[in-house]
């Protein structure tokens, strides 16, 4: 693809906005009709009986809008509630459809990023994913970057530890 092309192409971009001005900056790319991203979550606090839940962003100061640079870049930059797109020099950063994807598969029906449970420690989990697809262990250890476990697998006549994608593994919940 030419670069004459590849500019004249809309893509997702980062844009920094200005201190608790997320919605503001949103609202306004929206009113240019960009089609705009900011994923938020519901944080609860304090018991059940009294529970709080706050909305809050999942990347605080960060919305993401689709456009194109060539018409729409300075637009963007000079909207209210904007400090600008994020770059890497002078050029603004696109970022892959696939991440945007990612993340939108995370929205639930309210409209809010649902976390996944926690996996700690000594809970059963059965694998997603790859070459041991369906397999069930025990998770023996989390790896210190948060992302990997070490899983005790089991079966009648096998017993092995895999180290793995915390993101290929999925908790088994038991009824009781």
């Amino acid at each position: 693809m030419s670069q004459l092309s590849y500019m004249d192409q809309p893509f997702w971009y980062a844009v920094y906005t200005k201190p608790r001005e997320e919605e503001r900056a949103d609202s306004n790319l929206r009113a240019w009709g960009m089609q705009t991203f900011m994923p938020k979550f519901k944080e609860g606090s304090g018991s059940n009986a009294y529970r709080k839940e706050r909305v809050k962003h999942l990347f605080p100061r960060y919305i993401f809008a689709r456009f194109n640079t060539n018409s729409q870049l300075h637009k963007v930059n000079y909207t209210r509630g904007v400090c600008g797109v994020v770059r890497f020099g002078d050029t603004p950063c696109p970022i892959d459809d696939f991440i945007i994807e990612t993340i939108m598969s995370h929205v639930g029906k309210e409209g809010f990023i649902k976390f996944e449970e926690s996996i700690r420690k000594g809970d059963k989990v059965t694998i997603q994913d790859g070459p041991f697809k369906t397999l069930s262990g025990t998770v023996e250890q989390e790896k210190s970057d948060h992302h990997r476990l070490v899983v005790l697998l089991s079966s009648v006549t096998y017993q092995g530890r895999i180290m793995i994608e915390r993101a290929l593994v999925k908790k088994v919940v038991l009824d009781h």
